[in-house]
């Protein structure tokens, strides 16, 4: 199991890798080039929603 500060900092590695990838999308000269880019980022935007769902994991039953 991951600590809390380990997964913050995985977390935070992936935010900086998107806005990478989005500031290459956004001066990239080819529209494909670019494309691809901006999919490679939304991935990132998907894991960093899952690790962001995992440090506010809710607590509690549901069928409480």
């Amino acid at each position: 199991m991951r600590t809390e500060s380990q997964i913050k900092r995985k977390r935070n590695e992936l935010a900086a890798q998107r806005e990478l990838l989005l500031t290459r999308a956004s001066e990239a000269g080819d529209e494909a080039n670019a494309r691809r880019l901006q999919e490679q980022a939304g991935q990132l935007d998907v894991m960093i929603e899952l690790l962001d769902w995992v440090l506010n994991a809710p607590l509690g039953s549901y069928h409480a």
